[in-house]
Protein backbone atom coordinates (compact mmCIF):
# COMPACT_ATOMS: atom_id res chain seq x y z
CA UNK A 1 0.00 0.00 0.00
CA UNK A 2 1.14 3.54 -0.74
CA UNK A 3 2.72 5.47 2.12
CA UNK A 4 2.52 9.18 2.82
CA UNK A 5 4.97 11.66 4.35
CA UNK A 6 3.62 14.67 6.20
CA UNK A 7 6.06 17.56 5.75
CA UNK A 8 6.15 20.92 7.52
CA UNK A 9 8.39 23.92 8.02
CA UNK A 10 8.01 25.49 11.45
CA UNK A 11 9.11 28.46 13.52
CA UNK A 12 7.76 29.05 17.03
CA UNK A 13 4.64 26.91 16.54
CA UNK A 14 4.42 25.11 19.88
CA UNK A 15 0.77 26.18 20.29
CA UNK A 16 -0.42 25.17 16.82
CA UNK A 17 1.70 22.11 16.14
CA UNK A 18 0.14 19.55 18.55
CA UNK A 19 -3.34 19.80 17.02
CA UNK A 20 -1.92 19.72 13.51
CA UNK A 21 0.12 16.56 14.11
CA UNK A 22 -2.69 14.94 16.07
CA UNK A 23 -4.93 15.36 13.01
CA UNK A 24 -2.58 13.30 10.80
CA UNK A 25 -1.47 10.59 13.23
CA UNK A 26 -3.53 7.93 11.42
CA UNK A 27 -2.46 9.14 7.98
CA UNK A 28 1.29 9.62 8.22
CA UNK A 29 3.90 6.95 7.57
CA UNK A 30 6.44 9.57 8.63
CA UNK A 31 6.48 13.21 9.71
CA UNK A 32 9.32 15.42 8.47
CA UNK A 33 9.79 18.86 10.00
CA UNK A 34 12.35 21.50 9.09
CA UNK A 35 12.47 24.04 11.92
CA UNK A 36 13.89 27.52 11.56
CA UNK A 37 15.61 27.50 14.97
CA UNK A 38 12.50 28.07 17.08
CA UNK A 39 12.94 29.76 20.44
CA UNK A 40 9.94 28.01 22.01
CA UNK A 41 9.18 24.30 22.46
CA UNK A 42 8.28 23.56 18.83
CA UNK A 43 11.06 20.99 18.42
CA UNK A 44 10.09 19.22 21.65
CA UNK A 45 6.48 18.99 20.45
CA UNK A 46 7.61 17.61 17.10
CA UNK A 47 9.77 14.95 18.72
CA UNK A 48 6.89 13.95 20.98
CA UNK A 49 5.06 12.96 17.79
CA UNK A 50 8.17 11.06 16.64
CA UNK A 51 8.84 13.49 13.82
CA UNK A 52 12.09 13.54 11.90
CA UNK A 53 13.28 17.05 12.83
CA UNK A 54 15.97 19.11 11.10
CA UNK A 55 16.91 22.50 12.55
CA UNK A 56 18.22 25.22 10.24
CA UNK A 57 17.98 28.99 9.74
CA UNK A 58 14.70 30.89 9.24
CA UNK A 59 14.64 32.48 5.76
CA UNK A 60 12.22 35.30 4.93
CA UNK A 61 10.72 33.16 2.15
CA UNK A 62 9.46 30.30 4.30
CA UNK A 63 8.98 28.03 1.29
CA UNK A 64 12.72 27.44 1.24
CA UNK A 65 12.41 25.38 4.43
CA UNK A 66 9.24 23.74 3.16
CA UNK A 67 11.16 22.51 0.13
CA UNK A 68 13.90 21.17 2.38
CA UNK A 69 11.28 19.11 4.20
CA UNK A 70 9.88 17.87 0.90
CA UNK A 71 13.35 16.78 -0.22
CA UNK A 72 13.87 14.84 3.03
CA UNK A 73 10.62 12.88 2.72
CA UNK A 74 10.92 9.19 1.78
CA UNK A 75 7.33 7.98 1.25
CA UNK A 76 5.43 7.46 -2.00
CA UNK A 77 3.27 10.54 -1.47
CA UNK A 78 3.84 13.91 0.22
CA UNK A 79 1.27 16.03 2.05
CA UNK A 80 2.70 19.45 2.81
CA UNK A 81 1.03 21.25 5.72
CA UNK A 82 1.43 24.37 7.82
CA UNK A 83 1.30 24.10 11.60
CA UNK A 84 -1.98 26.03 11.73
CA UNK A 85 -3.76 23.55 9.43
CA UNK A 86 -5.85 20.53 10.38
CA UNK A 87 -6.81 17.42 8.40
CA UNK A 88 -10.39 16.33 9.08
CA UNK A 89 -11.44 12.68 9.18
CA UNK A 90 -13.34 13.19 5.91
CA UNK A 91 -10.25 14.61 4.20
CA UNK A 92 -8.08 11.85 5.67
CA UNK A 93 -10.38 9.17 4.22
CA UNK A 94 -10.45 10.86 0.82
CA UNK A 95 -6.65 11.14 0.73
CA UNK A 96 -6.24 7.48 1.63
CA UNK A 97 -8.65 6.45 -1.12
CA UNK A 98 -6.80 8.52 -3.73
CA UNK A 99 -3.25 7.46 -2.92
CA UNK A 100 -4.12 3.77 -2.65
CA UNK A 101 -5.83 3.74 -6.04
CA UNK A 102 -3.24 3.42 -8.77
CA UNK A 103 -3.73 6.14 -11.36
CA UNK A 104 -1.84 8.59 -13.56
CA UNK A 105 -2.67 11.50 -11.25
CA UNK A 106 0.49 13.00 -9.72
CA UNK A 107 -1.03 15.70 -7.54
CA UNK A 108 -4.22 16.89 -5.87
CA UNK A 109 -5.56 20.36 -5.16
CA UNK A 110 -7.21 20.56 -1.73
CA UNK A 111 -9.91 23.13 -0.86
CA UNK A 112 -9.17 25.12 2.27
CA UNK A 113 -11.42 26.82 4.84
CA UNK A 114 -9.73 29.83 6.41
CA UNK A 115 -10.64 30.98 9.93
CA UNK A 116 -10.60 34.75 10.35
CA UNK A 117 -11.50 36.31 13.71
CA UNK A 118 -13.87 33.52 14.69
CA UNK A 119 -15.49 32.93 11.31
CA UNK A 120 -14.62 30.74 8.34
CA UNK A 121 -14.61 33.07 5.34
CA UNK A 122 -16.78 31.59 2.58
CA UNK A 123 -16.95 34.63 0.31
CA UNK A 124 -14.56 37.37 -0.78
CA UNK A 125 -12.67 34.90 -2.94
CA UNK A 126 -11.54 33.03 0.19
CA UNK A 127 -13.26 29.71 -0.46
CA UNK A 128 -12.61 27.11 -1.76
CA UNK A 129 -9.05 28.54 -1.81
CA UNK A 130 -7.60 25.49 -3.57
CA UNK A 131 -4.00 24.72 -2.69
CA UNK A 132 -1.75 22.08 -4.31
CA UNK A 133 -0.42 20.18 -1.30
CA UNK A 134 -0.65 16.45 -2.09
CA UNK A 135 1.66 14.97 -4.70
CA UNK A 136 3.78 11.96 -5.50
CA UNK A 137 7.37 11.93 -4.28
CA UNK A 138 9.61 13.55 -6.91
CA UNK A 139 6.71 15.07 -8.84
CA UNK A 140 6.13 18.27 -6.83
CA UNK A 141 8.40 21.24 -6.11
CA UNK A 142 8.01 24.74 -4.66
CA UNK A 143 9.42 27.67 -6.70
CA UNK A 144 10.58 29.30 -3.41
CA UNK A 145 10.06 32.84 -4.71
CA UNK A 146 6.86 34.13 -3.12
CA UNK A 147 4.90 33.72 0.12
CA UNK A 148 1.66 32.68 -1.61
CA UNK A 149 3.09 30.49 -4.37
CA UNK A 150 1.74 27.05 -5.26
CA UNK A 151 3.72 23.87 -5.77
CA UNK A 152 4.52 22.94 -9.34
CA UNK A 153 3.61 19.34 -10.14
CA UNK A 154 4.93 17.41 -13.11
CA UNK A 155 1.98 15.65 -14.72
CA UNK A 156 -1.75 15.37 -14.17
CA UNK A 157 -3.52 16.96 -11.19
CA UNK A 158 -7.08 16.70 -9.88
CA UNK A 159 -9.22 18.25 -7.15
CA UNK A 160 -10.30 16.80 -3.81
CA UNK A 161 -13.71 17.54 -2.29
CA UNK A 162 -13.13 17.72 1.47
CA UNK A 163 -11.48 20.88 2.82
CA UNK A 164 -8.34 21.38 4.83
CA UNK A 165 -9.03 23.46 7.94
CA UNK A 166 -6.79 26.51 8.26
CA UNK A 167 -6.75 28.25 11.66
CA UNK A 168 -5.23 31.26 9.96
CA UNK A 169 -6.17 34.24 12.11
CA UNK A 170 -8.10 33.36 15.27
CA UNK A 171 -7.16 36.75 16.75
CA UNK A 172 -6.45 40.18 15.31
CA UNK A 173 -3.01 40.25 16.96
CA UNK A 174 -2.01 37.11 15.05
CA UNK A 175 -3.32 38.62 11.83
CA UNK A 176 -1.29 41.80 12.34
CA UNK A 177 1.85 39.77 13.09
CA UNK A 178 1.48 37.77 9.86
CA UNK A 179 0.51 40.94 7.99
CA UNK A 180 3.74 42.57 9.09
CA UNK A 181 5.88 39.68 7.85
CA UNK A 182 4.00 39.60 4.54
CA UNK A 183 4.37 43.33 3.86
CA UNK A 184 8.07 43.15 4.77
CA UNK A 185 8.50 40.47 2.12
CA UNK A 186 6.51 42.43 -0.48
CA UNK A 187 8.68 45.49 0.19
CA UNK A 188 11.82 43.39 -0.30
CA UNK A 189 10.45 42.02 -3.58
CA UNK A 190 9.66 45.55 -4.78
CA UNK A 191 13.26 46.53 -4.14
CA UNK A 192 14.63 43.46 -5.94
CA UNK A 193 12.34 43.74 -8.96
CA UNK A 194 12.40 47.56 -9.07
CA UNK A 195 8.74 47.46 -10.14
CA UNK A 196 7.87 50.28 -7.71
CA UNK A 197 10.59 52.55 -9.07
CA UNK A 198 8.52 54.43 -11.64
CA UNK A 199 6.60 57.74 -11.74
CA UNK A 200 3.14 56.15 -11.46
CA UNK A 201 4.01 53.83 -8.56
CA UNK A 202 2.63 56.17 -5.86
CA UNK A 203 -0.73 56.30 -7.62
CA UNK A 204 -0.75 52.52 -8.19
CA UNK A 205 0.21 51.41 -4.68
CA UNK A 206 -1.45 54.13 -2.62
CA UNK A 207 -4.78 54.40 -4.45
CA UNK A 208 -5.42 52.13 -7.46
CA UNK A 209 -4.35 48.72 -6.13
CA UNK A 210 -5.94 48.98 -2.65
CA UNK A 211 -9.20 50.33 -4.12
CA UNK A 212 -9.29 47.60 -6.76
CA UNK A 213 -8.66 44.85 -4.20
CA UNK A 214 -11.32 46.08 -1.80
CA UNK A 215 -13.96 46.33 -4.53
CA UNK A 216 -12.94 42.92 -5.91
CA UNK A 217 -13.17 41.03 -2.61
CA UNK A 218 -15.92 42.91 -0.79
CA UNK A 219 -18.27 43.72 -3.70
CA UNK A 220 -17.61 41.46 -6.70
CA UNK A 221 -16.82 38.36 -4.61
CA UNK A 222 -19.48 39.26 -2.01
CA UNK A 223 -17.23 39.59 1.03
CA UNK A 224 -20.07 41.54 2.65
CA UNK A 225 -21.86 38.20 3.16
CA UNK A 226 -19.18 37.20 5.70
CA UNK A 227 -20.52 39.74 8.22
CA UNK A 228 -18.10 42.21 9.84
CA UNK A 229 -15.21 39.78 9.42
CA UNK A 230 -15.61 40.06 5.65
CA UNK A 231 -15.36 43.85 5.86
CA UNK A 232 -12.29 43.75 8.11
CA UNK A 233 -10.59 41.19 5.87
CA UNK A 234 -11.21 43.12 2.64
CA UNK A 235 -10.14 46.44 4.16
CA UNK A 236 -6.94 45.30 5.84
CA UNK A 237 -5.85 43.01 3.03
CA UNK A 238 -6.19 45.97 0.64
CA UNK A 239 -3.83 47.94 2.90
CA UNK A 240 -0.96 45.57 2.09
CA UNK A 241 -0.29 47.60 -1.09
CA UNK A 242 0.26 51.05 0.46
CA UNK A 243 1.99 49.66 3.57
CA UNK A 244 4.40 47.55 1.49
CA UNK A 245 5.11 50.55 -0.72
CA UNK A 246 5.81 52.80 2.27
CA UNK A 247 8.18 50.16 3.69
CA UNK A 248 9.88 49.98 0.29
CA UNK A 249 10.39 53.76 0.24
CA UNK A 250 11.74 53.69 3.77
CA UNK A 251 14.40 51.10 2.86
CA UNK A 252 15.12 52.24 -0.70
Amino acid sequence: MAKISIVLATFNEEKNLPECLESVKNLASEIVIVDGTSTDKTVDVAKRFKANVHVTDNPQIFHINKQKAIDLATSDWILQLDADERVTKELEDEIKEKIHNKSDVNGYWIPRKNLFLGRFLMKGGQYPDYTLRLYKKGKGKLPQKDVHEQAVVDGKTEFLNNPLIHIADPSFSRYIKRFGRYTDLLATQMKEKKDANNPVAPLQYLIVKPSWWFLLTYVRHKGFMDSWQGLVFSFFSSLRFPISYIKYLKNA
